[in-house]
């Protein structure tokens, strides 16, 4: 009796090899972690052996909303471009007045005026140019608050402390309110929910 004829009915069959995919399930049958019906595609362990089921490095995706402090410093910017833009006016008229009155009779037995007249015509130009540039860089970080990173977080809070110690001297009447807003600015823009604004990713 021949063990290894295949035509012997009595005798032993041949092994058949193993059936199914690399990860032992049977043709047909889905992959772990597949629909029914759908296969896994070749050369792709099937889902359910630890593989992560999102992106490597995925996290948290940041804030999609400005946050309200955000949101409030960005308002206290443009609020600090409107002082500046009255103040430039102001510091203009007050040079042209100023050179335009000095050789006069009257102004001269003006003791308030003689006062804002030692001041010189020129350094009221340059007051007035420095409240211009301020304004526009108040008006640049304001704008760029709602695509802006990290850069412009730290930029906006050293805007924001300098116009706070300018508030307090030299221009210490008309900067208090400077200082306020500009201490309100960096205090939002530093918190926790800031700096979740200005780093969240950006697809």
């Amino acid at each position: 009796m021949s063990f290894g004829d295949p035509n012997n009915p009595y005798g032993q069959q041949p092994q058949q090899p193993p059936q199914g995919g690399p990860y032992g399930q049977q043709p047909g049958q889905p992959g772990y972690g597949y629909p029914q019906g759908q296969q896994a595609p070749q050369g792709v362990p099937p889902q359910g052996y630890g593989y992560p089921q999102q992106p490597y490095g995925g996290g948290p995706a940041g804030p999609q909303t400005m946050p309200g402090t955000v949101s409030a410093a960005r308002v206290m910017l443009w609020v600090i471009a409107g002082l500046q833009a009255i103040g430039a006016v102001i510091m203009t008229i007050g040079a042209v007045g100023v050179s335009a009155a000095k050789d006069q009779a009257a102004a001269r037995d003006d003791v308030q005026f003689q006062q804002l007249a030692d001041y010189p015509v020129g350094v009221l130009y340059v007051i007035a140019a420095f409240a211009v540039a301020w304004l526009v860089f108040a008006i640049v970080l304001a704008v760029k608050f709602g695509k802006g990173g990290n850069g412009l977080r730290v930029t906006t809070m050293v805007f924001a402390i300098v116009t706070a110690v300018l508030g307090i001297y030299p221009f210490v009447l008309i900067g208090l309110i400077h200082t306020v807003l500009a201490i309100l600015i960096a205090v939002f823009v530093g918190k926790e929910s800031g700096a979740q604004w200005f780093k969240r990713p950006r697809y």
